[in-house]
């Protein structure tokens, strides 16, 4: 727990760093009326108390300010981010929880690369076998690194791309099939690189009303992301004419029946230790929050016998034990919304029965339902419940808006993202560019033509970088998280719906129930970062307390 408080983000480590600056120029320059770094009235470049006059005087005096300034970064490559940690978005303590609801998919079930090949496969194959495409597409294979979660699709353009919190594109990572589209091209198909509201997906991420866009937020979407390009690079490289808006459309019906018709179960079913990892943490997990008496239940789209197969699998046959209330086809997010669909009992054999459900019993299985009638039945109301999914739109939203139940996303892509965060390479460069922008800042109020040449060249060395921050996540598109700078789509709905987030279910095993979950205080960019960093002997007593029971 000790290492868990003493952690800085990269981003933070290169903010400090920015903070060099006030303190090497103060040496280095004379502030005019307007204060210290005032950014209407700058500073004027001194020597002593003499400013410079010549050009070549203030060309060298600001490369020895850039030069001072990146031979600083070195200082900054200590703490890294245990990928194991979960972050908060709102404050909440584990110890007002008392009712723990889970997702199976991706929450308590953690799946291998295998599956998406497997999706990837059968969908492709029913698209030339039912909906009449090209033999020819069976020489495309699944690829794991084309896509992340979170990109959106132009349905009537065919264009994969990631936009930013603000709406904006970011330039680089707009493909059409498997290649990408120029970025002349992207300004001039959408008059600039903000995409309007009108034209964005619905509130679940979907293309519909005449929205063209669509967002891909499910992990199980990344095989669909692939399938989409990989058709659309065999149109385009065999010149065949083709209608962007039936390939969607068919793509999308060719990945649901995947899931709809059971084809994907029954595979998983047949080897379920190829497709399922991780199992015993989320056990552990299961079994640490029932021996201090929490209530759990689970509510997933998946059917039973499919759940059962893999619960027995991580946990045993008596999985259900653990479980007050089990939920199966429950139909999120209508789930969470539509009143009208009752509870169906399901026999452990899978026949559904006809009589009312007038309560929810411990060792029965329930189909469909919806959330109003759960919470009539259950009294499970408000802050007292915990529900952790992975799906920021279908699990996690409604509640959080409607029902106000605190909410935990899984996110699995943190822990390779943070992994990465962690590099040498990646803290090194984030922390010189974050330094290098804060250069430009500040001296760009020098107006003479000497200054605003070394600016310029500074300028180009940043815009240089931004690829390379975007490359060492994922060459197409990059981080889930970020665009060059601003938070990704993804980002701003995940700060909006989760309270807590993180890699893995697993992560709870490293705090007690007991924990008070605070998010930072980053500053608002109006705000100046007064508040210190957590001291070591906060992470000392931190420490001190997981060494205590975990009651």
């Amino acid at each position: 727990m000790a290492a868990l408080l003493r952690h800085r983000g990269c981003l933070q480590r290169a903010g400090a760093l920015c903070k060099v600056l006030p303190r090497l120029t103060a040496r280095d320059f004379r502030a005019t009326p307007g204060g210290p770094w005032s950014r209407s009235r700058g500073w004027a470049l001194r020597s002593g108390t003499t400013n410079y006059s010549s050009s070549s005087d203030v060309t060298e005096r600001l490369w020895s300010v850039y030069n001072h300034t990146k031979n600083q970064i070195d200082v900054t490559l200590s703490n890294s981010m245990d990928p194991d940690t979960i972050f908060a978005n709102n404050e909440m303590c584990l110890k007002d929880i008392e009712i723990y609801g889970f997702d199976y998919d991706y929450t308590l079930a953690f799946y291998s690369s295998h599956l998406h090949t497997l999706i990837f496969n059968i969908a492709r194959d029913i698209l030339i076998t039912k909906h009449r495409y090209p033999e020819g597409l069976r020489k495309y294979e699944y690829i794991p690194d084309f896509a992340v979660r979170g990109l959106h699709y132009d349905v009537q353009k065919a264009l994969l791309m990631k936009i930013d919190a603000f709406h904006y594109i970011q330039l680089g990572t707009v493909y059409r099939g498997l290649h990408p589209v120029s970025d002349e091209e992207v300004i001039a198909m959408y008059e600039g690189t903000h995409v309007p509201l009108e034209i964005m997906s619905d509130f679940y991420g979907k293309s519909s009303h005449g929205l063209s866009m669509k967002q891909f937020m499910d992990i199980f979407s990344l095989p669909e992301m692939t399938l989409l390009s990989c058709v659309n690079d065999f149109f385009m490289s065999h010149n065949i004419d083709y209608e962007p808006v039936h390939l969607y459309k068919d793509v999308k019906e060719a990945i649901r029946d995947v899931h709809v018709k059971g084809i994907m179960y029954r595979a998983v079913e047949a080897d379920i230790g190829k497709y399922i990892c991780y199992g015993e943490q989320s056990h552990a997990v299961l079994k640490k929050l029932s021996a201090l008496g929490k209530k759990m239940f689970l509510i997933t789209n998946s059917p039973f016998d499919f759940v059962d197969r893999g619960m027995s699998f991580i946990v045993g046959r008596d999985w259900r034990d653990l479980f007050d209330i089990v939920i199966v086809q429950a139909d999120k997010p209508s789930f969470f919304n539509d009143r009208r669909k009752p509870f169906r009992r399901v026999t452990d054999k899978g026949a559904l029965l006809w009589d009312r459900i007038h309560r929810l019993e411990k060792g029965q299985i329930y189909k469909q339902g919806n959330l109003y009638e759960f919470l009539r039945l259950t009294g499970w109301r408000g802050n007292k419940v915990l529900y952790f999914g992975d799906h920021i739109y279908s699990d996690l939203a409604d509640l959080t808006l409607k029902h106000g139940w605190r909410t935990g996303a899984i996110i699995p892509e943190l822990r390779k993202e943070i992994k990465i965060m962690n590099t040498p390479e990646y803290v090194h460069m984030m922390t010189w560019l974050q330094a290098l922008t804060g250069l430009i800042e500040h001296m760009q109020v020098h107006r003479d033509p000497a200054s605003q040449a070394v600016v310029e060249e500074w300028i180009e060395e940043r815009e240089a970088m931004r690829p390379q921050t975007k490359d060492i996540f994922n060459a197409q598109f990059g981080s889930l998280f970020r665009t060059y700078h601003n938070p990704t789509y993804f980002s701003r709905r995940l700060s909006r719906f989760a309270d807590i987030y993180m890699a893995s279910i697993s992560c709870m095993l490293n705090y007690s129930l007991q924990h008070t979950f605070f998010p930072r205080r980053t500053p608002l960019q109006h705000e100046s970062p007064i508040w210190p960093e957590p001291s070591s002997s906060g992470a000392a007593a931190a420490a001190a307390q997981q060494d205590q029971s975990n009651v």
